[in-house]
Protein backbone atom coordinates (compact mmCIF):
# COMPACT_ATOMS: atom_id res chain seq x y z
CA UNK A 1 0.00 0.00 0.00
CA UNK A 2 0.83 3.84 -0.77
CA UNK A 3 0.38 6.54 1.94
CA UNK A 4 0.47 9.54 1.30
CA UNK A 5 0.77 11.50 4.34
CA UNK A 6 1.04 14.91 6.03
CA UNK A 7 2.72 15.21 10.15
CA UNK A 8 0.18 14.16 12.72
CA UNK A 9 -3.27 12.87 11.16
CA UNK A 10 -2.03 10.25 9.06
CA UNK A 11 0.84 8.76 11.36
CA UNK A 12 -1.86 7.80 13.67
CA UNK A 13 -3.31 5.20 11.17
CA UNK A 14 0.12 4.63 10.41
CA UNK A 15 0.71 3.03 13.74
CA UNK A 16 -2.19 0.83 13.22
CA UNK A 17 -1.42 -0.18 9.91
CA UNK A 18 2.13 -1.06 10.31
CA UNK A 19 0.43 -3.62 13.23
CA UNK A 20 -1.78 -5.10 10.41
CA UNK A 21 0.87 -5.14 7.02
CA UNK A 22 4.81 -6.10 6.45
CA UNK A 23 6.37 -3.12 7.12
CA UNK A 24 8.20 -4.17 3.76
CA UNK A 25 4.64 -3.93 1.75
CA UNK A 26 4.47 -0.09 3.12
CA UNK A 27 5.24 2.87 0.83
CA UNK A 28 4.54 6.49 2.81
CA UNK A 29 5.40 9.87 0.28
CA UNK A 30 5.42 11.97 2.69
CA UNK A 31 4.70 16.46 2.28
CA UNK A 32 7.58 18.38 1.83
CA UNK A 33 6.10 21.82 1.92
CA UNK A 34 6.69 22.19 5.54
CA UNK A 35 10.60 21.81 5.80
CA UNK A 36 12.24 24.64 6.98
CA UNK A 37 16.69 25.53 7.64
CA UNK A 38 16.86 26.31 11.13
CA UNK A 39 20.29 27.25 12.37
CA UNK A 40 21.96 25.67 9.15
CA UNK A 41 20.31 22.59 9.01
CA UNK A 42 17.00 21.72 6.94
CA UNK A 43 14.12 20.36 9.27
CA UNK A 44 11.33 18.14 7.85
CA UNK A 45 8.49 17.83 10.31
CA UNK A 46 6.43 15.44 8.51
CA UNK A 47 9.18 13.13 7.37
CA UNK A 48 10.59 13.24 10.64
CA UNK A 49 7.64 12.38 12.43
CA UNK A 50 7.41 9.08 10.13
CA UNK A 51 10.89 8.08 10.41
CA UNK A 52 10.49 8.18 14.21
CA UNK A 53 7.21 6.32 14.35
CA UNK A 54 8.36 3.85 12.14
CA UNK A 55 11.46 3.48 14.14
CA UNK A 56 10.08 3.15 17.83
CA UNK A 57 10.77 6.68 18.95
CA UNK A 58 8.59 9.01 17.96
CA UNK A 59 7.03 10.78 21.21
CA UNK A 60 3.72 9.65 20.58
CA UNK A 61 1.95 11.80 23.44
CA UNK A 62 3.41 15.34 21.40
CA UNK A 63 2.84 13.10 17.80
CA UNK A 64 6.37 15.29 17.00
CA UNK A 65 10.04 14.73 18.06
CA UNK A 66 11.74 11.73 19.85
CA UNK A 67 10.50 10.65 23.58
CA UNK A 68 12.54 11.29 26.42
CA UNK A 69 14.37 13.48 24.07
CA UNK A 70 16.38 16.40 25.48
CA UNK A 71 16.49 20.09 24.79
CA UNK A 72 20.01 21.45 26.11
CA UNK A 73 21.51 22.84 22.85
CA UNK A 74 18.10 24.43 22.03
CA UNK A 75 17.75 26.40 25.48
CA UNK A 76 21.77 27.31 25.74
CA UNK A 77 20.92 28.75 22.13
CA UNK A 78 17.52 30.73 23.78
CA UNK A 79 20.24 31.70 26.52
CA UNK A 80 22.61 33.45 23.82
CA UNK A 81 20.19 35.40 22.04
CA UNK A 82 19.66 32.73 19.17
CA UNK A 83 15.64 31.98 18.96
CA UNK A 84 14.56 29.42 17.19
CA UNK A 85 11.34 28.71 15.02
CA UNK A 86 10.99 25.45 16.25
CA UNK A 87 11.87 23.72 19.26
CA UNK A 88 14.47 21.28 18.58
CA UNK A 89 15.19 18.12 20.74
CA UNK A 90 19.05 17.23 21.14
CA UNK A 91 18.42 13.73 19.28
CA UNK A 92 16.49 15.25 16.46
CA UNK A 93 18.58 17.80 15.91
CA UNK A 94 21.07 15.39 15.03
CA UNK A 95 18.71 13.89 12.50
CA UNK A 96 18.90 17.15 11.01
CA UNK A 97 22.67 17.93 11.25
CA UNK A 98 22.92 14.28 9.44
CA UNK A 99 20.23 15.23 6.71
CA UNK A 100 22.17 18.65 6.17
CA UNK A 101 25.31 17.34 5.84
CA UNK A 102 24.23 14.39 3.54
CA UNK A 103 22.23 17.03 1.14
CA UNK A 104 25.40 19.60 1.31
CA UNK A 105 27.55 16.57 0.13
CA UNK A 106 25.52 16.39 -2.94
CA UNK A 107 22.83 13.64 -1.67
CA UNK A 108 18.86 14.25 -2.78
CA UNK A 109 16.46 14.40 -0.28
CA UNK A 110 15.49 11.07 -1.35
CA UNK A 111 18.70 9.57 -0.34
CA UNK A 112 19.10 11.24 2.52
CA UNK A 113 16.04 9.74 3.80
CA UNK A 114 17.43 6.48 2.49
CA UNK A 115 20.14 6.63 4.51
CA UNK A 116 18.90 8.16 7.88
CA UNK A 117 15.58 5.38 7.39
CA UNK A 118 18.42 2.00 6.99
CA UNK A 119 20.42 3.57 9.91
CA UNK A 120 17.13 3.90 12.09
CA UNK A 121 16.48 0.00 11.36
CA UNK A 122 13.45 1.22 9.29
CA UNK A 123 12.26 -1.45 6.90
CA UNK A 124 9.22 0.18 4.82
CA UNK A 125 9.99 2.98 2.67
CA UNK A 126 9.61 6.65 3.30
CA UNK A 127 9.91 8.98 0.82
CA UNK A 128 9.67 12.97 0.49
CA UNK A 129 7.19 13.84 -2.17
CA UNK A 130 9.80 15.67 -4.45
CA UNK A 131 13.42 16.51 -4.26
CA UNK A 132 12.88 20.35 -4.69
CA UNK A 133 12.56 22.43 -2.38
CA UNK A 134 8.68 23.76 -1.99
CA UNK A 135 7.79 25.99 0.90
CA UNK A 136 4.04 26.47 2.25
CA UNK A 137 3.65 30.51 2.94
CA UNK A 138 0.47 31.77 4.57
CA UNK A 139 -0.47 35.19 3.77
CA UNK A 140 -2.19 36.98 6.75
CA UNK A 141 -4.50 40.61 6.92
CA UNK A 142 -0.74 41.68 7.99
CA UNK A 143 2.01 39.77 6.94
CA UNK A 144 3.21 36.88 4.61
CA UNK A 145 4.73 33.71 6.24
CA UNK A 146 6.35 30.19 6.25
CA UNK A 147 3.80 27.75 7.14
CA UNK A 148 6.15 27.10 10.49
CA UNK A 149 6.03 30.81 11.15
CA UNK A 150 2.05 30.48 11.45
CA UNK A 151 1.50 27.90 13.03
CA UNK A 152 4.15 27.25 15.98
CA UNK A 153 5.23 31.06 16.45
CA UNK A 154 2.40 32.76 15.85
CA UNK A 155 0.08 29.61 17.54
CA UNK A 156 -2.01 29.77 14.19
CA UNK A 157 -4.28 32.47 15.62
CA UNK A 158 -4.04 35.03 13.13
CA UNK A 159 -6.61 34.99 10.18
CA UNK A 160 -5.85 33.32 6.95
CA UNK A 161 -6.46 35.52 3.35
CA UNK A 162 -4.10 33.35 0.94
CA UNK A 163 -2.42 29.57 0.93
CA UNK A 164 0.17 29.49 -1.63
CA UNK A 165 3.09 26.47 -2.04
CA UNK A 166 6.26 28.51 -3.20
CA UNK A 167 8.54 26.24 -6.27
CA UNK A 168 5.36 24.21 -6.36
CA UNK A 169 5.72 24.61 -10.24
CA UNK A 170 8.96 23.90 -10.77
CA UNK A 171 9.03 20.53 -8.22
CA UNK A 172 8.93 17.78 -9.60
CA UNK A 173 7.46 14.62 -8.32
CA UNK A 174 10.61 12.52 -7.10
CA UNK A 175 11.77 9.32 -9.24
CA UNK A 176 12.08 6.69 -6.20
CA UNK A 177 7.96 7.96 -5.95
CA UNK A 178 7.61 7.76 -9.36
CA UNK A 179 8.85 3.96 -9.34
CA UNK A 180 6.80 3.61 -6.05
CA UNK A 181 3.28 4.21 -8.14
CA UNK A 182 4.59 2.43 -10.88
CA UNK A 183 4.32 -0.83 -8.61
CA UNK A 184 1.14 0.16 -6.19
CA UNK A 185 -2.23 0.07 -7.40
CA UNK A 186 -3.91 0.77 -3.76
CA UNK A 187 -3.44 4.84 -2.95
CA UNK A 188 -4.66 5.92 0.59
CA UNK A 189 -4.93 9.78 1.44
CA UNK A 190 -4.24 10.03 5.27
CA UNK A 191 -6.42 12.04 7.46
CA UNK A 192 -3.79 14.77 7.25
CA UNK A 193 -4.40 18.89 6.24
CA UNK A 194 -6.12 18.63 3.08
CA UNK A 195 -4.18 21.90 1.79
CA UNK A 196 -0.88 22.00 3.80
CA UNK A 197 -0.12 18.52 3.89
CA UNK A 198 -1.82 16.53 1.04
CA UNK A 199 -2.64 19.54 -1.36
CA UNK A 200 1.45 19.88 -2.18
CA UNK A 201 1.49 16.12 -3.24
CA UNK A 202 -1.50 16.31 -5.16
CA UNK A 203 -0.35 19.31 -6.84
CA UNK A 204 3.06 18.19 -8.40
CA UNK A 205 2.83 18.45 -12.36
CA UNK A 206 1.75 14.87 -13.02
CA UNK A 207 0.45 13.74 -9.71
CA UNK A 208 -3.41 13.74 -10.49
CA UNK A 209 -3.10 12.17 -13.70
CA UNK A 210 -1.42 9.41 -12.20
CA UNK A 211 -3.61 8.68 -9.40
CA UNK A 212 -6.29 9.26 -11.66
CA UNK A 213 -5.40 5.44 -12.97
CA UNK A 214 -5.12 4.18 -9.11
CA UNK A 215 -7.68 2.96 -6.71
CA UNK A 216 -7.74 6.12 -4.18
CA UNK A 217 -9.08 5.97 -0.29
CA UNK A 218 -9.22 8.99 1.64
CA UNK A 219 -9.68 9.14 5.27
CA UNK A 220 -11.53 12.74 5.89
CA UNK A 221 -9.47 14.82 8.91
CA UNK A 222 -13.21 16.31 9.37
CA UNK A 223 -15.98 15.83 11.65
CA UNK A 224 -18.78 18.45 11.23
CA UNK A 225 -17.59 21.25 10.30
CA UNK A 226 -14.20 21.20 12.14
CA UNK A 227 -11.10 19.54 11.54
CA UNK A 228 -10.11 16.86 14.07
CA UNK A 229 -7.22 18.32 15.04
CA UNK A 230 -4.62 21.94 12.87
CA UNK A 231 -5.65 24.58 11.24
CA UNK A 232 -7.53 22.79 8.08
CA UNK A 233 -10.29 24.33 8.40
CA UNK A 234 -9.14 27.82 8.83
CA UNK A 235 -7.15 26.81 5.29
CA UNK A 236 -9.81 25.07 3.35
CA UNK A 237 -11.52 28.33 4.28
CA UNK A 238 -9.01 30.70 3.06
CA UNK A 239 -8.69 28.49 -0.31
CA UNK A 240 -12.79 29.22 -0.79
CA UNK A 241 -14.06 25.48 0.47
CA UNK A 242 -16.29 24.51 2.81
CA UNK A 243 -15.00 23.47 6.21
CA UNK A 244 -16.64 19.80 5.93
CA UNK A 245 -16.13 16.29 4.69
CA UNK A 246 -17.69 17.86 1.31
CA UNK A 247 -14.90 19.97 1.25
CA UNK A 248 -12.37 17.54 1.62
CA UNK A 249 -14.37 15.16 -1.18
CA UNK A 250 -13.73 18.69 -3.39
CA UNK A 251 -10.55 18.61 -2.74
CA UNK A 252 -9.68 15.17 -3.68
CA UNK A 253 -12.56 14.39 -5.91
CA UNK A 254 -10.84 14.32 -9.90
CA UNK A 255 -8.97 11.12 -8.32
CA UNK A 256 -11.15 9.69 -5.34
CA UNK A 257 -12.72 6.53 -5.62
CA UNK A 258 -13.85 6.26 -1.55
CA UNK A 259 -14.10 8.87 1.04
CA UNK A 260 -14.23 7.14 4.70
CA UNK A 261 -16.38 9.30 7.35
CA UNK A 262 -16.55 9.57 11.00
CA UNK A 263 -20.09 7.99 12.12
CA UNK A 264 -20.47 11.23 13.98
CA UNK A 265 -20.19 13.11 10.62
CA UNK A 266 -23.62 13.79 10.66
CA UNK A 267 -23.38 17.09 8.48
CA UNK A 268 -20.75 15.28 6.07
CA UNK A 269 -22.91 11.91 5.49
CA UNK A 270 -25.83 13.41 4.08
CA UNK A 271 -24.13 16.47 2.54
CA UNK A 272 -21.90 13.37 0.83
CA UNK A 273 -25.61 11.31 0.16
CA UNK A 274 -25.03 11.65 -3.62
CA UNK A 275 -21.29 12.14 -3.76
CA UNK A 276 -20.14 10.49 -7.06
CA UNK A 277 -17.38 8.48 -4.67
CA UNK A 278 -18.81 5.85 -2.23
CA UNK A 279 -18.73 7.00 1.00
CA UNK A 280 -18.38 4.41 3.92
CA UNK A 281 -18.73 5.12 7.49
CA UNK A 282 -16.73 3.93 10.54
CA UNK A 283 -14.86 4.99 14.30
CA UNK A 284 -11.80 7.31 12.82
CA UNK A 285 -10.69 8.87 16.34
CA UNK A 286 -7.61 7.62 16.84
CA UNK A 287 -7.27 7.95 20.46
CA UNK A 288 -5.14 5.14 21.65
CA UNK A 289 -3.24 1.88 19.57
CA UNK A 290 -6.24 0.03 19.30
CA UNK A 291 -8.45 2.63 17.87
CA UNK A 292 -5.54 2.98 15.42
CA UNK A 293 -5.54 -0.57 14.36
CA UNK A 294 -9.11 -0.67 14.17
CA UNK A 295 -9.37 2.21 11.18
CA UNK A 296 -6.24 0.68 9.45
CA UNK A 297 -8.43 -2.66 9.17
CA UNK A 298 -11.23 -0.87 7.98
CA UNK A 299 -8.85 0.97 5.84
CA UNK A 300 -7.51 -2.14 4.25
CA UNK A 301 -11.13 -3.43 3.68
CA UNK A 302 -12.05 -0.68 2.04
CA UNK A 303 -10.22 -1.00 -0.95
CA UNK A 304 -11.77 -4.79 -1.54
CA UNK A 305 -14.53 -2.67 -2.53
CA UNK A 306 -12.70 -1.56 -5.83
CA UNK A 307 -11.35 -5.13 -6.85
Amino acid sequence: MLILSGGTGTPKLLEGLKKLLPENEITVVVNTAEDMWVSGNLVTPDIDTVLYLFSGKLDTDKWWGIKNDTFITYEFLRSLGHNEILKLGDQDRAVNIMRSDLLRTGYSLTEATQIISKALGIRSKILPMSDDPVSTLITTSTAKMHFQEFWVKEQGKPAVVEVSQEGIEKACISPAVLEALEKEENVLIGPSNPITSIGPILTLKGMKDILKKKKVVAVSPIIGKEAVSGPAGKLMAARGLEVSSAGVVDCYKDILDIIILDERDDYGISALKNAACKVLITDTLMKNVEKSISLARFVVDAFKYLD
